[in-house]
């Protein structure tokens, strides 16, 4: 079972302090965090540089609370990381259905899913002081709680590398409608609007979701 990690605040920012989360999440995942400037936060903000150090204690600040808010949005979605309580294989299949289904809405619609997967993926890529943050809240204990799914839907040990492999192999192919949406939309003649094929990707993922947990169970 996932240990359950500390409470995340769920209330959406409001003002000022939303307008700069937008504005870091925006600036840090297009150019970094050396790159941006106070300035140019505080004039897509609509505000002025002092009310960064107000709000967050200065630009690093605002790098953290947008690691924070990226974290609240994906809750937001789809929910947080909480203890596996179903025993029964079938049960454990619904239950990563499910996930994967919200994985999809939220990386294929809405929620600034652009800059927070920019904002992400350099984070990731830089090992950056917002990783931790959002590793430790919510990545980590999503991706426990998805391999104890998995464990009792296949019959494998939910701790062994081949099941934290195979959760990260599947959820690289939901996060690669997001990043490659440029290519899918061009070969589909979707314009790049993924939106509106959101169920499609969502049915073609479960079904790919189910032929590895049949064969996961075989093996």
């Amino acid at each position: 079972m996932p240990n359950t990690p500390a409470p995340t605040d769920t209330t959406a920012p409001t003002g000022t302090r939303a307008a700069l989360l937008d504005a870091g999440l925006h600036f840090f995942g297009q150019k970094g965090f050396d790159a941006t400037s106070t300035r140019e936060l505080a004039d897509l903000a609509d505000t002025n540089i002092a009310s960064i150090a107000y709000h967050f204690g200065g630009k690093e600040g605002l790098l953290i609370a947008c690691g924070e808010e990226v974290v609240r949005r994906m809750q937001q979605v789809i929910g947080a990381p909480e203890p596996v309580k179903v025993t029964d294989p079938e049960e454990a299949r619904a239950h990563i259905d499910g996930m994967v289904r919200a994985f999809t809405r939220f990386f294929s619609g809405g929620h600034g899913a652009d800059d927070m997967v920019s904002f992400m993926l350099r984070e990731i890529t830089t090992g950056g002081p917002a990783l931790d943050a959002v590793y430790s809240t919510m990545i980590e204990p999503k991706h426990k709680e998805m391999c104890a799914l998995w464990g009792i839907a296949t019959g494998q040990d939910p701790e062994s590398d081949a099941v934290k492999l195979a959760v990260f192999a599947f959820l690289g192919q939901v996060l690669y409608f997001r990043i490659g949406r440029e290519i899918i939309g061009r070969r589909m003649a979707w314009d790049m609007n993924l939106d509106d094929h959101t169920p499609e990707i969502a049915e073609i993922l479960t079904k790919n979701l189910h032929t590895l947990l049949s064969e996961g169970a075989r093996t």
